[in-house]
């Protein structure tokens, strides 16, 4: 039989890789705050306003895209004759 800790360890890497490939092929998610309209309604209905949070696009990216962009940027800045400056 598999022990339930084998088990556990393989369905996160699943979940991990399959959160992976989501992430690279859809980068964008509807904005939480805004739920993907764009604009924030007036509590009194009488207009709205662009969302602050994902600038009126209604999208935002995902978490793991920015992890992977960083870990990407880290990598390029540790090659050797990298031109461009630290931040």
């Amino acid at each position: 039989m598999h022990s339930p800790i084998a088990l556990a360890i393989l369905a996160a890497l699943g979940y991990g890789t399959y959160y992976l490939l989501a992430c690279s092929a859809f980068p964008f998610a509807s904005c939480r705050r805004c739920h993907g309209s764009g604009k924030h309604r007036n509590p009194f209905g009488a207009g709205h306003r662009l969302c602050r949070h994902c600038a009126g696009t209604g999208r935002r990216v995902r978490l793991g895209r920015r992890v992977y962009e960083y870990l990407a940027r880290e990598h390029r800045r540790s090659l050797p004759g990298d031109p461009r400056p630290r931040r």
